[in-house]
């Protein structure tokens, strides 16, 4: 969650929602990393999630993530919920909830449905005070 954090911030600096994610392999090495970057590239798909899986896929070759977790410092949204499970992601562990737009367990719970045909664990609210200030300092800055 160290790094995730450390890119949630280099985000919220270019002028993007805070969110930071990795990708660890089963022995916890970080093997990919994103950020938010849709301000920056304007492409409404660039979340932390999204950045983080694409790396990961590309640099092991293949779209199965199944033995890997992604570790990010807000609950992932639809977009990145669907993502998740198409790359067969194993656990998810994240930050603050977003009571707004999460789909791992408040708003939706998309990651644990079981009318899917494949399912992640999910751990919320890992380091959440830390993530949360990321996000209430950005916001409250554009207010």
């Amino acid at each position: 969650m160290d790094r995730a954090l450390a890119l949630a911030a280099a985000a919220g600096a270019a002028g993007d929602v805070p969110v930071g994610a990795v990708v660890t392999d089963s022995a916890g090495r970080v093997i990919a990393e994103g950020r938010n970057e849709r301000e920056e590239t304007g492409d409404p798909t660039a979340h932390a999630e999204v950045m983080a899986l694409r790396q990961a896929a590309a640099s092991l070759g293949s779209w199965n993530l199944e033995d890997h977790t992604l570790v990010v410092t807000l609950e992932p949204c639809l977009m990145c919920a669907g993502a998740i499970l198409q790359a067969r992601i194993g656990r998810v562990v994240f930050g603050a909830w977003d009571d707004k737009a999460g789909a791992a367990g408040s708003v939706y719970d998309v990651l644990r449905d079981r009318r899917l045909p494949y399912r992640a664990e999910v751990v919320g609210g890992v380091r959440e005070a830390e993530s949360s200030a990321l996000l209430r300092a950005f916001f409250d800055a554009r207010r």
